[in-house]
């Protein structure tokens, strides 16, 4: 995390800390506690979100066939202008 984040992040739990449960946490308390929650608990977030992120790879993996599929033999159907024979109109 930058410098400047990890700030706003310190900043954040110390108004987390003030408002929500009347405790002021100095910046070296909240830089201490944040630096706890990245190691200890984040991993668990990120982990769920690897997991989540697999899951969906592995979806679209087993679905390529049906997103990816390109039917054969479809020349003619698209450019079949050879075989029209163009007859110059009758006069009446």
């Amino acid at each position: 995390m930058s410098k400047e984040r990890k700030e706003e992040v310190i900043r954040s739990t110390q108004r987390f800390f003030a408002e929500k449960l009347e405790i002021e946490l100095s910046e070296l308390q909240a830089a201490f506690l944040v630096d706890y929650v990245f190691h200890e608990i984040a991993p668990f977030a990120y982990n769920q979100g690897v997991g989540d992120a697999q899951k969906h790879l592995v979806q679209l993996a087993e679905d390529l066939p049906g997103t990816c599929f390109q039917e054969p033999l479809t020349y003619w159907d698209a450019h079949d202008s050879s075989h029209v024979v163009r007859r110059k109109p009758e006069k009446t």
